[in-house]
């Protein structure tokens, strides 16, 4: 990690977290999910840059080392966007590839769509094409007690959190979203419930990880990371005929609980993603969680070094 350079780029009034390596006439931004943080992508900046791109990943706003807005109640998805398009406006990058995980896939596919001169290709790992909007999560048809639901309950989530530390957190949803079912809590249950005290972290997330996870969470806290994505999930975005003509890779974990979120799998695999986004190939990866990039990280790294190599010409 000791190559990874740190900075603050002001982004919009707020000081945004950068973490780069590399310093290829090609660029890739990568964008972090949630319980996910810059650091989520550390296996993939060393293998980008060392194939000889510039590899840059962000804390979003509110998250991290990153500054918090002075309203977080009041920001969405929409913010996340101008944010990317005015990093890269800061650094002085017209063109980049863009990967995002998990919630980070929503602002990617924004961008791409929005913004489509300022995209040379998309990734995205375990949520395929989607935009906010009031259809995005189908909360009627899931249990009561499905996570979202309860995370999208003001004060909720807070009070259910607020029974740990920060890493103690962390450790929970990294642990419970690793697994294959949808985390659903009982109706006497929260969501930290369902974490068992014995149950050991994932193999390939170490207590040392954790602990990088823990700090910066210890800095920004949980406030921004329930308004956005969990409370704003459901706010239409604003785009009304979204289409990504950028080349893109979806990498689904076929043991991802995602898969199991209703209508996902045939949205996946019957084609209808190409409907918005045409040039798309997707990949499974049999042994593959929510967390592939972290789990799997060589064969993420070369399924991303083999796109970027098809789409840099």
């Amino acid at each position: 990690m000791e190559k990874i350079q740190h900075s603050h780029v002001e982004v919009r009034g707020l000081k945004l977290h950068v973490a780069q390596i590399g310093n290829g006439d090609k660029v890739v931004v990568f964008l972090h999910g949630f319980p996910e943080i810059w650091y989520t992508w550390r296996h993939q900046l060393i293998a980008v840059a060392n194939a000889g791109y510039r590899a840059i990943a962000i804390d979003f706003r509110g998250y991290g080392l990153s500054d918090q807005p002075s309203e977080p109640e009041k920001a969405n998805f929409n913010d996340l966007v101008d944010d990317v398009i005015g990093l890269l406006d800061s650094l002085g990058i017209n063109k980049t590839f863009l990967i995002g995980k998990d919630f980070g896939a929503f602002p990617t596919y924004m961008v791409a769509a929005v913004h489509p001169e300022r995209v040379s290709g998309v990734i995205t790992l375990g949520v395929p094409f989607m935009l906010p909007g009031p259809s995005v999560v189908q909360n009627h048809q899931l249990p009561q007690g499905f996570y979202v639901t309860r995370w999208q309950e003001p004060g909720r989530a807070e009070a259910d959190f607020g029974r740990f530390d920060a890493k103690a957190v962390v450790r929970n949803i990294y642990t419970l979203f690793s697994g294959s079912e949808v985390p659903v809590a009982a109706e006497d249950q929260e969501i930290m419930d369902l974490f068992d005290p014995s149950a050991p972290l994932p193999p390939w997330f170490s207590e040392e990880d954790l602990s990088v996870y823990a700090s910066l969470y210890e800095k920004s806290g949980f406030r921004f990371a329930l308004q956005v994505p969990y409370r704003t999930l459901n706010v239409d975005c604003g785009i009304t005929e979204p289409m990504v003509k950028a080349p893109t890779l979806l990498i689904m974990g076929e043991k991802d609980y995602v898969r199991k979120l209703p209508g996902t799998e045939d949205y996946i695999r019957s084609g209808a993603m190409k409907h918005v986004v045409p040039d798309l190939d997707i990949i499974f990866m049999p042994e593959g969680s929510h967390f592939v990039q972290e789990q799997l990280p060589d064969q993420v790294n070369e399924f991303i070094i083999t796109f970027l190599g098809k789409h840099s010409a």
